[in-house]
């Protein structure tokens, strides 16, 4: 350990937060949590400890460390996440397992719907919250945030046991479906962070049943409100980062390079995914804070099937800024375009049609450059201008036409279009947190673009042929699949199974093309 670094850690905070350890080049190579940050740090690096062979090969390679405090050992996790997919850091993927990441499932269209937990979210209608890389620790904290919000986990029915209700850990079904619903929206509303307003509500309701006189229901909300803080001392889960903006790097740097009026709070990403021309979708993700926020996800399903990424990526502009969704889904700070020179300059052509005034860049897949128009991205580029004059060694800029192409990594190629992380260098960049924060949005603009164009080519194989069976419309194809899941579970059923959902005449006819 240098001299630097010791005098570092010297000044670790005893609070919650989230560590970044950092090689000689200054890249991140593992990202982790702490309840108390200064006793954990410290730990990597006294002789003292038993270590494993990774724990020290981690430790040789650390040259430098820094954090992040947050208020909680909750906010911590949630920071965590989002960083490990930010960073990609080759320690964290090493003493990672192989299971995909975990989301919470709320199905809001049902009548009494149900909390679960899955590791495939599904195009089935249903909210999905994450993901959250520490399954253990989320389903203890749901099981927590039962007794404050109670749930289902499993549709009610008529004879089956009402213990759960008893105990406080299922909704009266006497209250009705509206009620439980609202209280759906206020677990979903915690898991998505905004603790601190829920437990001020809680407690004015507390405060208001007492001086009604309503002295059970007042107990209720105080018990909710104990058991709120109980799980913030005993429980971490998570993947949304809550603390000052400002504190993330990547944003500041943005804000200062660009030079933005405020931090990017709210960042969009988008891209265009199709095979061939056909099931043409586009994706929209938003990253608030600099943390993916898939409450705020939207896609696209193109009016008109062709091969032209330029026409699919106009239009997508075009209908995501249109007055209704403006209003509906606020402003972005900053678009973020997955594409060229010719993917950009049809995004700006939308934004002008619309007659939007927001900073638009794309980044160009394999080497990860920025491109800025010069006069219509809505970028101030004099800083850019700067440090071309300047020949800076961390940002090389370079004119081609109407547009800027800004390099934060000169000389650090990338691995391949879409690739997780650049090649390692022996040099530190200044801007290196930006392309990290960028590579992460549009790997998540082009995952959820993908996701769906794969959702939309399987509907269609499997409606394709029963769309030939002349007497099976929309509404049978719909109670066919709902009840035998695939055209192959149709074909291994017996033929009084398939009867029994759909009538003999139709059956007849089914079966004779099957």
């Amino acid at each position: 350990m240098n001299e630097q670094l010791e005098a570092k850690l010297k000044t670790l905070p005893r609070s919650p937060g989230v560590y970044f350890h950092k090689d000689a080049s200054g890249e991140v190579i593992y990202v982790g949590k702490a309840a108390v940050l200064k006793n954990r740090v410290r730990q990597y690096f006294q002789n003292s400890r038993d270590k494993d062979i990774k724990t020290q090969a981690l430790v040789a390679e650390i040259a430098d460390t820094d954090w992040i405090e947050v208020e909680s050992e909750i906010d911590a996790l949630f920071l965590e996440s989002e960083m490990i997919k930010r960073y990609m850091p080759r320690y964290n993927i090493l003493l990672r397992d192989d299971k995909s990441q975990t989301f919470v499932r709320i199905d809001m269209k049902s009548e009494w719907p149900t909390v679960s937990c899955t590791r495939n979210p599904a195009d089935d209608g249903a909210d999905y919250y994450g993901p959250f890389y520490n399954g253990y620790a989320l389903k203890k904290a749901l099981r927590y945030l039962r007794k404050v919000f109670p749930y289902y986990t499993r549709e009610p029915k008529l004879g089956h046991s009402r213990l759960d209700e008893d105990l406080g850990l299922s909704p009266k079904r006497e209250d009705g479906s509206d009620m439980y619903k609202a209280g759906l929206r206020k677990l979903a509303s915690y898991i998505k962070g905004n603790r601190v307003q829920l437990a001020n509500e809680i407690e004015r309701d507390m405060k208001t049943a007492a001086g009604l006189h309503e002295f059970e229901r007042a107990a209720q909300l105080r018990n909710k409100l104990r058991h709120m803080r109980e799980l913030q001392r005993r429980v971490m889960f998570g993947d949304r980062e809550f603390l000052d903006i400002s504190k993330d790097k990547a944003l500041r740097d943005i804000a200062t390079l660009f030079k933005l009026d405020a931090l990017p709070a709210r960042i969009e990403g988008y891209d265009v995914s199709h095979m061939g021309g056909t099931n043409v979708v586009a994706s929209m993700v938003v990253f608030t804070n600099g943390v993916s926020d898939r409450a705020e996800y939207r896609k696209f399903k193109a009016r008109l099937q062709q091969n032209d990424d330029y026409t699919n990526m106009y239009e997508t502009l075009l209908r995501r800024f249109s007055p209704k969704n403006v209003q509906s889904w606020g402003m972005p700070n900053l678009v973020l375009i997955d594409g060229g020179k010719g993917q950009l300059e049809v995004a700006i052509k939308a934004l002008e049609e619309r007659e939007i005034t927001c900073p638009i860049i794309s980044i160009a897949k394999r080497e990860e450059e920025i491109i800025i128009h010069r006069m219509r991205s809505h970028i101030d580029v004099s800083y850019l201008d700067e440090l071309a004059r300047n020949l800076s060694e961390d940002v090389v800029v370079t004119s081609s036409g109407e547009f800027y192409i800004v390099n934060l990594h000169p000389g650090q190629r990338n691995a391949s279009s879409h690739s997780k992380n650049l090649r390692a260098s022996s040099k530190t960049y200044q801007y290196i947190d930006i392309v990290k924060l960028f590579q992460r949005i549009r790997d998540e603009s082009h995952r959820f673009a993908v996701s769906y164009h794969t959702v939309l080519k399987r509907q269609k194989q499997t409606e394709s042929v029963l769309e030939d069976v002349p007497g099976i419309g929309p509404a049978t194809r719909k109670k066919l699949m709902k009840v035998f899941g695939s055209v192959r579970g149709i074909k291994e059923a017996e033929r009084a199974q398939i009867i029994e959902v759909i009538g003999e005449a139709k059956a007849e006819q089914l079966l004779k093309y099957i």
